[in-house]
């Protein structure tokens, strides 16, 4: 996609799961050509969700549109080969916990060495530096301390349980995207890469917009929005109770069952009361939307991801899922990314690879290696590889 606005950039995404897969993944659809390096026994994700011709679907999902090379990096050759596709990278991106790249050979000083250019990012738990850097970090670690759990649970009355989400790992992944990209634009202006130090509590924090009560010490805000009842099913409504009424009183005429002399907990409850009714008094969603819009309350169905995807008429409209090649004779449905340009491409373009399924293709076309000397990669278990009927 020569339109696509990052297309010409090499990236060599050496990173597992969630968080670096992630943004690699929007890298690719950005135009980028990434390369995804995994060990000989792969991604651990290759093993979650459906298979299919070989592929899970999570695997399939984080890392469509990349290209694959599988290096034994334990092995020295590994290394040196490592090395010199880095040479010719413009990204190499890692969520490695930190302090294994160094021990591999192959941190930022080394590879700034070979590479002034080159630009790094790197995705830990808790930063590349600090007391707690070499911790094991994944998404439920950080929401767990970071606060969410609990707030989650003492907002819906229940026990401490995880989210159901890897917040923690996307919202990182974003973040090492968005610092990736400012650093393409100064190294137009240096000529210089850098190295980008991202830590998941810091993303998960600074994404979070109720922090900065606890860092003011005020009264935490625990969000004004209710799941309610209604004939046709729950519907979730955006704003402070106090605003609803106001709004459904004045300019729906719903009828206020209290008096000023009632007080505050039994007017509360009677107003609660009317509106529950007046919900219940529709006798179809479209007529109950149609009320709430006229009085301009934002209001949702609350419907199962499953629900969502099928009847979704935006998701239908904005062609949010595409179905590309299997290669296995069918087709396989995944998720668009969310860029829509005016004037470039973007987009998933292909499914995810095999375990270097690509080891000649780049290392022919990166570093020009020929033939016999690949064979002797293989030969030798530096490169491995993982194919359909393997």
């Amino acid at each position: 996609m020569k339109d696509a606005p990052l297309f010409n950039l090499k990236v060599l995404d050496m990173s597992r799961v969630l968080a670096g897969p992630f943004a690699g993944r929007l890298l690719a659809d950005l135009g980028a050509e990434v390369v995804k390096v995994e060990p000989p026994e792969g991604d651990v994700t290759r093993n979650w969700g459906k298979q299919i011709n070989g592929i899970s679907g999570f695997y399939h999902q984080q890392n469509a549109g990349k290209e694959n090379i599988s290096i034994d990096l334990k092995q020295t050759s590994g290394v040196t080969l490592f090395k010199e596709l880095a040479k010719k990278a413009d990204v190499v991106l890692e969520n490695f916990r930190p302090g294994v790249m160094k021990k591999l050979g192959i941190d930022w000083e080394v590879l700034h060495a070979l590479n002034p250019s080159l630009i790094m990012v790197s995705i830990s738990g808790f930063g590349q530096s600090g007391p707690e850097s070499e911790r094991p970090a994944y998404a439920p670690i950080v929401h767990a301390e970071t606060g969410g759990i609990l707030r989650q649970a003492a907002k819906t009355g229940g026990s401490a349980r995880e989210l159901l989400m890897a917040i923690a790992d996307t919202n990182a992944g974003l973040h090492g995207l968005v610092a990736l990209l400012a650093a393409i634009l100064q190294r137009q202006q240096s000529g210089l890469g850098q190295h980008i130090d991202i830590a998941m509590v810091d993303a998960m924090l600074i994404n979070d917009e109720q922090t900065n009560f606890f860092l003011e010490d005020v009264p935490v805000q625990t969000g004004a929005s209710e799941v309610w009842e209604t004939s046709n099913g729950p519907i979730m409504i955006a704003g402070d109770f106090r605003h609803i009424w106001r709004t459904v009183n004045r300019v729906l005429g719903v009828p206020d069952p209290t008096t000023p002399e009632t007080k505050l907990a039994e007017k509360v409850s009677l107003r609660r009361s009317a509106f529950q009714e007046f919900l219940f008094s529709f006798n179809t969603r479209p007529e109950m939307l149609e009320a709430l819009d006229s009085a301009n309350l934002a209001s949702g169905g609350v419907f199962s991801t499953g629900e969502y995807l099928k009847n979704s008429a935006t998701l239908k409209h904005r062609e949010s899922i595409q179905y590309i090649d299997d290669r296995n004779g069918g087709t396989r449905p995944t998720f668009q990314s969310p860029y829509r340009f005016s004037n470039s491409s973007s987009g998933v373009r292909k499914g995810a690879p095999h375990l270097g399924e690509h080891n000649t293709q780049i290392l022919q076309e990166w570093l020009n290696i020929e033939a016999s000397e690949i064979k002797a990669l293989e030969d030798s278990k530096v490169l491995h590889s993982k194919l359909p009927g393997d």
